[in-house]
Parts: C-alpha cells; sequence; structure tokens
C-alpha cells in the first residue's frame, strides 16, 4: 500500500503504539510528524526513521491545549504542505476506585483522551475537507466499548473518544473522509507497564504476578503488539480503505 505524497501526524507518537505507527505508515511512502510532549522522544524517533531513509519530523505538543495544538498543526502543515492522515494516539491511564478518584485526575484523563482527539482533529479537518480527502484513526482501547473495575475515567474518556469518532464519521461521510477506531486490548507498551507497577503498589502483588494477571484478562493470553496495531492503521489509511467509516476495530479481547 503506498502513501506517497501523504502527509501524517502521529499524536503520542514518542513511543510504543504512536512509534510503530509512525514507523509503518513513514516506511509505505508517508512524510510524517510524530508529536508527543516529551521532545526528546519525538526527536529520537524522528531521527530513527530519518537514518532509515524516511521523512519524519518531530513538533512537540500538548494535546489537552488549544493553544498548544494551533501551533503544532501550523508547524505540522509548514513542514509537509498537508495533513492528510491524522492518527490521534495520544492517552493517559490511572486506576482508582471511584470513591477515591480526584476531580484533578478526572479531567485530566478526559482533557488528554477525549478532549485532545477533539482539538487535534478540528485543527486539521478544515484542510481534509478542502481537499476532498482525509483519514482520521482514533486508538481508542476496548474499554470504551465496556466497563472495568477500578478505571471509571479512562473507560469515560475512551468511550467519548468512540462516540465522537461516529459522530465525526456520519458528518464527514460524504467528503471524502473517514474516521475509524481501532480499540485493543492492553498492549505490550509502556502504558501497560506502568498499569503493572500501580497494581504492585496497591495490592502488593509481585510484577510477575501483576504482569500475568493482565496478560490473563486477553482471550489470546498475550499482550497486542505495537506494530499490530501499526498494521491496521496502515490499512485505515491507504484508498482501500475508503468504504471503512465510523468502525470499531477490536484487537486481542472479544467485545
Amino acid at each position: 500500500m503506498s502513501l506517497e505524497g501523504r502527509g501524517v501526524v502521529v499524536t503520542g507518537g514518542g513511543r510504543g503504539i504512536g512509534r510503530a505507527v509512525a514507523r509503518r505508515l513513514a516506511e509505505n511512502g508517508a512524510a510524517v510528524v510524530v508529536s508527543a510532549r516529551t521532545t526528546d522522544e519525538i526527536e529520537s524517533v524522528a531521527e530513527e526513521l530519518r537514518a532509515d531513509g524516511l521523512t519524519a519530523h518531530a513538533v512537540r505538543c500538548d494535546v489537552a491545549d488549544e493553544a498548544s495544538v494551533a501551533a503544532m498543526a501550523e508547524e505540522a502543515i509548514e513542514l509537509l504542505g498537508s495533513v492528510d492522515i491524522l492518527v490521534n494516539n495520544a492517552g493517559i491511564a490511572r486506576s482508582d476506585p471511584v470513591k477515591r478518584l480526584q476531580l484533578e485526575d478526572w479531567n485530566q484523563i478526559m482533557a488528554v483522551n477525549a478532549t485532545g482527539t477533539f482539538l487535534c482533529t478540528r485543527a486539521f479537518l478544515p484542510g481534509m475537507l478542502e481537499r476532498g480527502w482525509g483519514r482520521v484513526i482514533n486508538v481508542a482501547s476496548v474499554a470504551g466499548l465496556r466497563g472495568g473495575r477500578y478505571i471509571a475515567a479512562y473507560v469515560a474518556s475512551k468511550h467519548a473518544q468512540i462516540g465522537f469518532t461516529k459522530a465525526l464519521a456520519a458528518e464527514v461521510a460524504s467528503a471524502g473522509i473517514t474516521a475509524n477506531a481501532i480499540c485493543p486490548g492492553y498492549v505490550d507498551t509502556p502504558m501497560t507497564d506502568f498499569s503493572v507497577s500501580n497494581i504492585v503498589e496497591k495490592t502488593g502483588v509481585t510484577p510477575e504476578e501483576a504482569r500475568a494477571h493482565i496478560v490473563s484478562l486477553s482471550p489470546q493470553q498475550r499482550l497486542i503488539r505495537p506494530e499490530e496495531i501499526a498494521h491496521v492503521a496502515l490499512m485505515l489509511a491507504g484508498d482501500d480503505g475508503e468504504s471503512i467509516n465510523g468502525d470499531t476495530i477490536v484487537l486481542g479481547s472479544s467485545r
């Protein structure tokens, strides 16, 4: 699948899923901007891709901050010429029982996972509409399709992200643009490492026991590899993905 001539922005692009998606799309011809809050990480990813002869740039952005998103969008368009494919991958998670969940934590998770998806999409959608072609790919979670103990804020944010995806898909269906959500279970990324540490801290089990518990939640009894999500993102990003719109593609878990 060729993405030659396509400009891509991947948020949360400094590690894990975002890093894998940026690489896969760049390997298929796209010019990519990797974006995240941590400058060192995104610069490392961009340098790694350029060392392999691929086109990549690093642009810092806090997706929860409207001004930061606007500045990132302006720079990305200047670097790429146009942004045809947006991968909203930036996300955060934490776990607490609802009775101990702090409003500050609730607001932060909603701001990054839900509002960040909206702000980035709004920044690039006008250009997609003008050109009559675009792809919005939101990396959500199976948590956006069902409940889960101790992760109320994360579940709510991912339900919001998926709801936004479906609403956007309906709005742009006749404009040459698609919007879809990829919904993985637990992925072998630093975010899962954080979940392991959180379980250890709050329950006293060993890291091995905590990781084994997370793995046991998957029907496949394994963590998903970031490259598997990148493969789906590539499928959605190209011309052949034009008939997939408003969908939630589940990986590594039953609905």
